[in-house]
């Protein structure tokens, strides 16, 4: 076992502070990667505060890995040591259920591995991206071009393949008029996909002074959700929606700006469950559906997608012992629009 720098959190209550896990030895099929950025996601607070339950501690977030590989093991075909690479949401699954053949492994009929605060097959807790290396198998390790800006790269780990899956899986190009809930770390990406795509993108946001951002990052349009008028007056005017938010909200507010046979997808995880009214879907025969993250070949065509189209996440580089603080930011919405810890600050 190799001792490795990390940020940890003791329990639901404590700050991240430093500490000390250890990393298995390179197997046949590992990767070893020496990590350079590892990006904050929202989900990093909900699991180190304990509020989906189930939190195991000492916890060590991060699962928006990006770092260059140091080692391999002897039966390692897909990487070589020197090239960058990437570690997602989850670093394991069963392999053989439906879901891991059709290659939509996030689905995982029995055993996801998550990259961390889960167990591992010999039932060891898993170690996240807020530390200064990490080994996984080379077949849930993902390639990263040389040709984009390393930061901006991490959080397309889960912010980037969150959004980018559902908008592919329901196939949105050019004809679909799109809306985007939320400007968030999941919702800028969302929009910069979209519009790649060649979708008619409006931005639906509670704040008006990230207007002038939405219009920037790739949206046509942008509305103020507050605005009762305005709201009425975008009612039936879209085929897809995808909402990005965490913050609790009214999904038949939503559901009634979709036109006939519409659909909106939910990719944010309020606090409690939402009430949907029968006649927000029947009266348009409209659809409510959910998207997790994207399996490994997926997340790869993602990346890869990114390096041909120029496209990273925005994002705000701190040292990680900036990472309490930069919590208390993101639940204030105070961040453009991913904060990711450069790792050399561990090192």
């Amino acid at each position: 076992m190799t001792p490795i720098n990390a940020y940890a959190a003791q329990d639901e209550s404590s700050k991240l502070a430093p500490f000390t896990i250890e990393r298995r030895e390179v197997g046949a099929n590992d990767v070893q990667i020496d990590i350079l950025y590892c990006g904050v996601c929202h989900s990093d607070i909900h699991q180190v505060r304990n509020e989906w339950g189930g939190s195991i501690f000492p916890m060590v977030p991060g699962h928006e890995i990006v770092g260059r590989i140091i080692k391999v093991g002897e039966e390692v075909t897909d990487f070589k040591v020197g090239e960058l690479a990437g570690v997602g949401c989850f670093v394991d699954s069963c392999r053989t259920c439906p879901s891991c053949l059709a290659n939509e492994e996030q689905y995982c009929d029995t055993a996801m591995v998550a990259t961390y605060n889960g167990r591992d097959k010999e039932g060891n807790p898993t170690y996240g991206g807020y530390s200064t290396q990490i080994i996984t198998d080379q077949k849930y390790t993902l390639h990263v071009s040389e040709k984009l800006a390393l930061e901006g790269v991490a959080p397309l780990l889960c912010a980037g393949i969150t959004t980018y899956s559902p908008l592919r899986h329901w196939n949105i190009g050019k004809g679909h008029k799109v809306a985007v809930v939320g400007l968030g770390g999941l919702g800028h990406m969302a929009v910069k996909f979209a519009a790649s795509f060649g979708a008619d993108v409006t931005v639906l946001s509670t704040s008006p002074s990230k207007e002038k951002d939405a219009l920037a990052l790739g949206a046509h349009h942008f509305a103020v959700t507050k605005d009762t008028a305005t709201m009425k007056g975008l009612q039936g005017k879209f085929d897809f929606i995808l909402s990005t938010i965490s913050a609790q909200h009214d999904y038949n507010q939503y559901l009634n700006l979709l036109t006939l046979n519409g659909t909106m997808v939910v990719v944010g995880v309020p606090p409690q469950p939402s009430a949907v009214q029968a006649f927000s879907l029947i009266g348009k025969r409209r659809s409510l559906a959910g998207s997790l993250i994207g399996g490994i070949k997926e997340t790869q065509e993602m990346l890869d997608y990114c390096a041909e189209h120029n496209i990273v996440s925005d994002v705000e580089v701190i040292d990680a012992d900036y990472i309490n603080d930069a919590y208390e930011r993101m639940l204030k919405a105070d961040v453009r629009y991913r904060f990711v810890i450069d790792i050399a600050s561990l090192k």
